[in-house]
């Protein structure tokens, strides 16, 4: 065990301040609470303090697509209404709105992740934070869930240049579907996604039988649940599936987005967990001394996204903090009892003990599959990494309706049988799509691929 882990931590205030418009649910300026609450609990003395660089255009280009990056990187709010067609072929809109500074936004938080990558690959630290990240919906083509770039394949693209197996964990309320579809087709990356399924809950994806195709079969995990999930549950689900995972896989690095959406009381989310809770998730990944890199997320009740990531900042640095929240700038925000935790709430659990054991049998069945680490081999170019390409707008559209802060008035007459409808044939064009390699895709494989080799990952 490590002595005393060093521990990057990465911010940039320009990215608590875009505003994504009146009645959106998400609010960048939480990460100002939450920086200045870190602040306050004088954490920044125990860490390293980085501001990230802005990523370059050819940096998102290394997962998105070069049009879509450069449409990202030319639109603006009085420009948007003579780009009807481009909006709605890269599902920029309601969910995603186009504001001001929104490129230099990607630039920041996905400039983090990279930077957090690079230190972690250079042995520069034990532990990296960047809670501006963690946009885990974002797909190669196209804005989705409130997430433009996808920081998290970046960062792990960089992580695979150094590391044979990376291991992404998340805990947000939301199934971290843009992350999964990216490496569904290798056994380089496993992604672990713990979020609510069902009800059309967005994005309407994260069945446990979404285990990866060729190469990557059985290296994507589902724990799908439902509404009302406890620490109890959760807590003791999630430690026995990531510990028999990182057994079997045996990661030389962890990716782990801590999405505070399903915290207790959150406007989007619908699971009882305290903070406490949350960030015994943390402290659990934390004990396996893996490189790590953690990352924010969801999270729309921003002084509990601002209480949340304060705690878990401590509790990566091992550092337990007062309740007692001290005098800060945004002081007001946690009135009137100033505390820091906040406990789950007395509602009902969904999540019945025969449902959680059914779901803990399917994912050890299909762990069982997997050979132990020495057999998971670096792969050949072209199987590292394969891309969805862009679903059609008409069924892409669909799924974004069922986000439940926008339902469409249409789509609520619907019968369920309908919109079952709909998914499945949504799913199945997903499915054909990933099939579906770029060009530019493949040359930045190879690159890649060389990269690590040369690094002497064999």
């Amino acid at each position: 065990m490590r002595s005393k882990d060093k521990i990057a931590y990465f911010y940039d205030g320009d990215v608590g301040s875009v505003y994504f418009g009146p009645n959106h649910p998400m609010k960048p300026h939480r990460l100002c609470m939450t920086h200045h609450l870190v602040l306050s609990y004088d954490l920044h003395k125990k860490m390293e303090i980085y501001r990230p660089h802005k990523a370059y255009p050819s940096e998102l280009a290394q997962f998105h697509s070069e049009d879509y990056v450069e449409f990202l990187h030319r639109i603006r709010p009085d420009t948007q209404n003579s780009f009807r067609t481009e909006l709605a072929r890269f599902n920029l809109g309601e969910d995603c709105p186009v504001f001001e500074n929104l490129f230099e936004f990607c630039q920041i938080y996905t400039g983090g992740t990279i930077d957090a990558a690079r230190r972690l690959n250079n042995q520069l630290c034990d532990v990296a934070i960047n809670w501006a990240g963690g946009l885990h919906h974002a797909k190669k083509c196209e804005a989705s869930g409130f997430c433009y770039i996808n920081d998290l394949v970046l960062g792990i693209l960089e992580l695979l240049k150094h590391h044979a197996r990376v291991l992404y964990i998340d805990i947000d309320v939301h199934h971290g579907d843009g992350v999964e579809e990216a490496f569904y087709f290798t056994d380089r990356v496993m992604t672990v996604s713990f979020h609510k399924f069902g009800d059309l809950f967005f994005p309407g994806t994260g069945d446990v039988k979404e285990i990866g195709e060729r190469e990557g079969k059985f290296y994507a995990i589902n724990v799908p649940l439902k509404d009302g999930i406890d620490d109890t549950s959760f807590t003791r689900l999630f430690k026995t599936i990531i510990s028999k995972v990182i057994e079997i896989y045996q990661p030389s690095a962890i990716v782990l987005q801590c999405g505070a959406d399903s915290l207790a009381g959150d406007r989007l989310g619908c699971f009882n967990l305290s903070i406490d809770g949350h960030a015994e998730c943390v402290k659990f990944v934390k004990k396996f001394n893996l490189p790590l890199l953690v990352t924010g997320g969801g999270g729309y009740t921003k002084e509990n996204v601002a209480r949340c990531w304060t705690v878990e900042t401590g509790v990566l640095l091992d550092t337990e903090l007062p309740n007692k929240i001290p005098q800060n700038e945004y002081l007001e925000y946690f009135a009137p009892d100033y505390s820091l935790k906040i406990p789950s709430r007395l509602i009902e659990n969904f999540n019945s003990k025969s449902y959680l054991s059914t779901i803990k049998v399917q994912v050890m069945e299909n762990l069982r599959h997997i050979q132990h680490a020495p057999s998971v081999q670096m792969q050949e170019v072209g199987t590292l990494l394969s891309i969805f390409s862009k679903s059609s707008v008409q069924y892409k559209s669909l799924l974004v309706w069922f986000h439940p802060t926008f339902i469409s008035p249409t789509l609520t007459k619907m019968s369920r049988t309908q919109m079952n409808e709909c998914i499945s044939i949504h799913k199945t064009r997903k499915s054909r799509g990933m099939m579906s390699t770029t060009t530019e895709t493949m040359t930045t494989i190879t690159r890649l691929d060389h990269e690590a080799h040369s690094d002497g990952i064999q």
